[in-house]
């Protein structure tokens, strides 16, 4: 199995009696962009929190890069990046100080380090604020620090949960670009995202998912096709239907992590 690789073996997530994700299986490739879509309360997000070692499953086993996330959650993230829809910077600290903390983390120090802080920071137009605070900086900003963050180990596999929530048209095209660029260098990126049209802009394949089971899954064109639909929006709301997904802002523990 190659290390950028995924594969998903009847992965379930039960909490207190409610099914969150239900036996789902499937496969991702080494250098794959893959989208995992859902509408609130299907089952993506506590997916990727169990792909990612922050939820273990109740039955089933993932595999990244041939690593169980049940019995080698280290092994596995030392080969993932996480960028959540949560930013995980610190707002009292610097993005080099953010940076240095998180690189010390992975186990990187020293010259090497900084040399990779300063390269990612240019990459992401952040070098002239690498010593403000980070409470001063905008959302986008600091999204595209979160990123950095996530990309300074070299990860052989990405998972990007909602990179784009909030962000202006300038910073959405920014850091669609910046996947573009991340995949070409043959890093697996898996995608979730309510944006329909970024997840087919960017997906090579991708599944969709509803009440925790995998409804379908494959190339978006092959699949809007086979459906007889114009386009992934359309297909969306054909799999999953056109309710609406009311929750109240007061969730118990399990409802806020699946989504």
């Amino acid at each position: 199995m190659e290390d950028g690789s995924i594969v998903v073996e009847g992965l379930t997530k039960v909490f207190n009696g409610f099914v969150a994700v239900d036996h789902i299986s499937f496969s991702i490739k080494d250098g794959e962009l893959f989208g995992l879509l859902g509408p609130n309360g299907a089952g993506k997000s506590t997916t990727m929190r169990m792909l990612t070692t922050l939820l273990r499953p109740t039955e089933g086993d993932a595999y990244v890069g041939g690593h169980s996330v049940k019995k080698e959650p280290d092994k596995v993230r030392l080969l993932i990046g996480l960028v959540s829809d949560k930013l995980i910077v610190y707002d009292r600290l610097t993005a080099r100080e953010n940076l240095r903390f998180f690189g010390n983390l992975y186990g990187l120090g020293g010259k090497r380090l900084d040399e990779r802080i300063d390269e990612l920071l240019e990459e992401v137009n952040l070098s002239r604020f690498a010593d403000k605070p980070v409470g001063t900086f905008s959302t986008g900003m600091k999204q595209r620090l979160n990123l950095v963050r996530a990309l300074l180990h070299n990860p052989k596999v990405l998972f990007l949960d909602e990179p784009t929530l909030g962000l202006d048209p300038q910073t959405v095209r920014f850091i669609k670009d910046l996947i573009i660029q991340l995949h070409e260098s043959d890093i697996t990126i898996v995608l979730t995202t309510h944006e329909m049209a970024l997840a087919e802009e960017l997906s090579e394949r991708l599944a969709i998912i509803d009440h925790g089971k995998i409804l379908a899954i494959g190339e978006p064109k092959k699949l809007e096709e086979e459906n007889g639909v114009k386009n992934l929006e359309e297909l969306f709301l054909k799999l999953t239907g056109r309710q609406l997904r009311d929750s109240l802002g007061k969730q118990s523990a399990s409802a806020r992590v699946v989504r």
